[in-house]
């Protein structure tokens, strides 16, 4: 398996929309605001100067991360999702380093995360991509985030 990221293309919402709908489904229940962004990427993602990156091996998406722009210079990474046969072998962490990459380029300060404390995995990639729990939480609109996490980029 050779795993590359690559930008969003027109296309790619099923596999943006799938790839998410699977871990979510698997560990949560679904949320209107998922629905909301998962079935219209371009409008809640895209149009207000987000990114999308897709891990992928050849022409198969393997996982997917969003980068959405919360304002002030920061951009919250969301819904990231790697499917499950491609798990534990680097997409995720490849996810990763790409969306803070993408961060710095769009000349963000900071990334946030708000995921799930029985997403092991996530935790660990996140925390060995230096994120830290935020020092002053705010609300979340989804009933699973009860971690949130912060990356200042220097």
């Amino acid at each position: 398996m050779s795993v590359a990221i690559r930008s969003f293309r027109p296309g790619d919402e099923a596999a943006f929309r799938d790839i998410n709908l699977e871990w979510i489904e698997r560990f949560f229940a679904v949320e209107q605001k998922d629905r909301d962004v998962l079935g219209n990427p371009k409008k809640y993602i895209l149009d207000p100067g987000g990114a999308i990156l897709l891990a992928v091996d050849g022409d198969t998406p393997l996982g997917v991360v969003a980068l959405m722009v919360m304002g002030e210079g920061s951009v919250e990474l969301a819904k990231m999702g790697v499917r499950p046969e491609a798990q534990g072998k680097g997409a995720g962490r490849l996810l990763v380093a790409g969306a803070v990459a993408k961060a710095r380029e769009m000349g963000m300060r900071r990334v946030y995360i708000e995921t799930n404390s029985k997403l092991g995995p996530a935790l660990k990639l996140y925390h060995d991509a230096g994120f830290q729990p935020v020092r002053e939480p705010i609300p979340s609109p989804y009933a699973r985030a009860d971690v949130q996490l912060e990356l200042f980029l220097d």
